[in-house]
């Protein structure tokens, strides 16, 4: 499936959540599958942190440019873009297209840089809502997502109520915990207090705070794998000449021992340094701290999904401690308080957070089964 990468503008100023509001700005997305005439059949799908508008399909002579979710969208796949038509969006602040902090601030001539506004996932649900509104769409057939994906999901079941028929929220939760918060406030640290970042402004110093994000998805990607998966990857082995020299009786210093899951674990944060801004992870990170619907609710989850009128799936798995389980039972018994129709599913895999994005057998038939639902169902 070949797709394009499409931009829209926004003259008109967008308010925010924090007060601020942002105008001039552009939102990224792109398209697949067709638009039947009642338009009834739109699947928009949420990405989470460090993913974008590229959900499934290939750019035209790019055979290796697959979307993040290429294994769930697609052609006969389980959301079938012969029956849907699926709409991927880059969120504002994000740095994949859509206006974020490396763009200019049409106020002041110059770029945004740490002034950008603090965007929370509700502001991202209005922005998508004014793009579908460009496209004239009026009601999603879905809407899908994972982590905070999921997030966004449950926020439009809540926003706009009356646009949304189902909401699939995969590996989420109603809001992060106390030791979620701490992890993405050590990334951060890692970020602002690397020499090069300049108080966010670095581009003016023509420098990258690599060390800093490095360390921040370093810190992030051990808490998306499970550690039945790290050990059974890695282990405790060291990496190939170390462990013969090893042998071999060389004295090591602190800093020359490297083990497998060292050396992988480097390997990602320095790829994710070479495409990702330091800004947009202060920014995403915190809109992920902020969101929690039950907050203007006294805290009762179950007042604040009575808006909701979507039917909802709810999908975790077993080994995912980031976004655990519990965390999506506390969704579904919050709907259920509200007799709303929800399908929930507890999958036994191995993977940690990263389930998400797998091809578990049982996750792609469950989701697969869900959408030929979606499918046969009237519009409301």
């Amino acid at each position: 499936m070949i797709v394009s990468p499409q931009s829209m503008p926004f003259a008109e100023p967008l308010a925010l959540q924090s007060g601020a509001s942002i105008r001039g700005y552009s939102l990224a997305y792109e398209t697949s599958g067709t638009l039947n005439a009642d338009k009834s059949n739109a699947v928009l799908i949420c990405h989470a942190l460090n993913a974008s508008h590229h959900v499934a399909g290939v750019y035209e002579g790019q055979p290796d440019s697959e979307g993040w979710w290429d294994t769930m969208i697609g052609p006969g796949k389980p959301v079938d873009t012969d029956r849907f038509f699926v709409i991927g969006v880059n969120n504002l602040g994000s740095c994949f297209g859509s206006t974020g902090p490396m763009h200019v601030n049409p106020d002041t001539g110059k770029v945004y840089g740490a002034d950008f506004p603090v965007v929370t996932v509700e502001d991202w649900v209005n922005a998508q809502a004014r793009l579908l509104d460009r496209l004239g769409i009026q009601a999603l057939a879905a809407v899908m997502g994972g982590s905070l994906g999921g997030m966004q999901a449950m926020s439009w079941a809540l926003q706009y109520p009356q646009r949304v028929r189902h909401a699939v929220v995969v590996a989420s939760a109603p809001n992060l915990t106390a030791e979620n918060i701490a992890f993405n406030e050590v990334a951060r640290r890692a970020i602002v207090t690397d020499p090069d970042f300049h108080g966010g402004h670095f581009y003016e110093h023509g420098v990258i705070p690599k060390r800093g994000l490095r360390i921040a998805r370093m810190i992030g990607h051990i808490t998306y794998l499970s550690d039945d998966v790290m050990n059974e990857k890695f282990g405790r082995q060291l990496r190939g000449a170390v462990a013969g020299a090893a042998r071999e009786g060389y004295q090591y210093t602190t800093q020359d021992i490297e083990f497998q899951i060292e050396s992988y674990l480097r390997y990602q944060g320095g790829k994710f340094s070479d495409y990702f801004d330091a800004n947009t992870y202060l920014l995403i990170t915190r809109a992920l701290d902020y969101f929690d619907p039950a907050l203007r609710h006294n805290g009762n989850l179950a007042q604040a999904l009575a808006a909701a009128t979507a039917k909802f799936l709810l999908v975790s798995f077993t080994t995912d401690w980031r976004f655990a389980p519990r965390r999506s039972r506390e969704i579904v018994k919050a709907l259920l308080d509200n007799r709303r129709d929800v399908s929930y599913a507890e999958i036994d895999a191995p993977h940690g957070h990263d389930a998400f994005l797998l091809e578990d057998p049982r996750y792609i038939g469950l989701v697969r089964s869900y959408f030929d639902r979606i499918g046969k169902e009237a519009p409301r």
